[in-house]
């Protein structure tokens, strides 16, 4: 559950300042997610509400066409659909938010009480750190999901997901920590919890140590690698592969759909990071912030299979 906005971009290197035309995408990190799932052979449903504007018919039905359930999205008559720019630049490319007031931010608790169905029949709620820094509304229905998630015995996952350009770091720590220490499993990078709650955190230990034990937590160190911790138990570090990057954007939403697409399967911990690796390498790859990760299903359907033979 989370927002998703239609993203305007010039063509490839072109300034927006100097641009004649601009590219018509969607995007945003849950539905991203549940984008990566789809996939990789899981049933994957997006939950929001949008505009009830060309840009949210847009933003549904991209969605939809990747194979994703968008029946929990509701469309408001009095608020917008968000949108976004980015803007190549020599030092990285920038992002421009046209999101106020948006019908996103206009989820609450409300809203989680008619979704808390869905929730208690799914295997995973996943919900990110964007989603309560909009308004204390979505930071309520973000608290209230994982209650109905707890209640129902539905694993909950949430990514830190720290957006400085939505709220600073004293604004977000008090609520993200609160969030990830409700989570069952858990994805931060250790840059962004640096940056967050402090730079007395010099490892993924450390970290570990602030959130505390849950069923796992996912320890992000950019080209590094990754560290999955399960409830007491020693980290398991999976280094990253070296990856050729054209845009980073999107690649910690696909390395949470391949950790969690892993998971579902009850792969062990080390293939878990492995495939969320692979996942966000396409992502880095591709200018698009959802590059297409089907080739990788056959894989996991053969793995499957073959360990369901084992097994029997």
């Amino acid at each position: 559950m989370g927002e998703s906005m239609v993203l305007l971009a010039a063509p490839a290197g072109v300034r927006l300042a100097r641009a004649r035309g601009v590219e018509l995408r969607v995007a945003g990190a849950e539905s991203t997610v549940a984008r990566y799932l789809a996939d990789l052979g899981h049933s994957a449903a997006w939950a929001s509400r949008v505009g009830d504007d060309p840009l949210g018919e847009r933003v549904v039905a991209d969605i939809a066409a990747s194979g994703v359930e968008v029946r929990y999205v509701e469309r408001d008559p009095d608020a917008p659909t968000a949108v976004y720019f980015k803007d190549p630049a020599p030092d990285g490319t920038r992002v421009y938010y046209y999101r106020s007031g948006s019908a996103a931010a206009r989820i609450g608790a409300d809203y989680a009480e008619r979704l808390a169905p869905a929730v208690a029949r799914a295997r995973v709620l996943h919900l990110s750190g964007v989603t309560p820094a909009l308004s204390a509304d979505c930071a309520d229905a973000s608290r209230a999901l994982f209650a109905h998630a707890r209640a129902a015995g539905t694993l909950s996952s949430f990514d830190v997901n720290h957006r400085p350009g939505l709220w600073s770091p004293g604004a977000a720590a008090g609520t993200l920590l609160e969030l990830a220490r409700a989570a069952d499993l858990v994805f931060v990078g250790l840059d962004e919890a640096q940056r967050v709650w402090g730079d007395g955190l010099r490892s993924a230990a450390d970290v570990r140590a602030l959130i505390g034990p849950r069923e796992a937590l996912v320890v992000k160190n950019a080209e590094v690698g990754a560290t999955l911790f399960e409830g007491e138990g020693p980290g398991v570090f999976v280094s990253a592969p070296p990856v050729e990057v054209v845009e980073p954007v999107g690649a910690g939403d696909a390395f949470a759909a391949g950790v969690l697409a892993a998971r579902l399967r009850g792969l062990a911990v080390g293939e878990q990071l492995a495939l969320g690796h692979r996942v966000a390498g396409l992502a880095l790859r591709s200018v698009e912030d959802h590059a297409d990760a089907s080739a990788l299903r056959a894989g996991l359907d053969e793995h499957h299979r073959l360990e369901g033979r084992a097994t029997r």
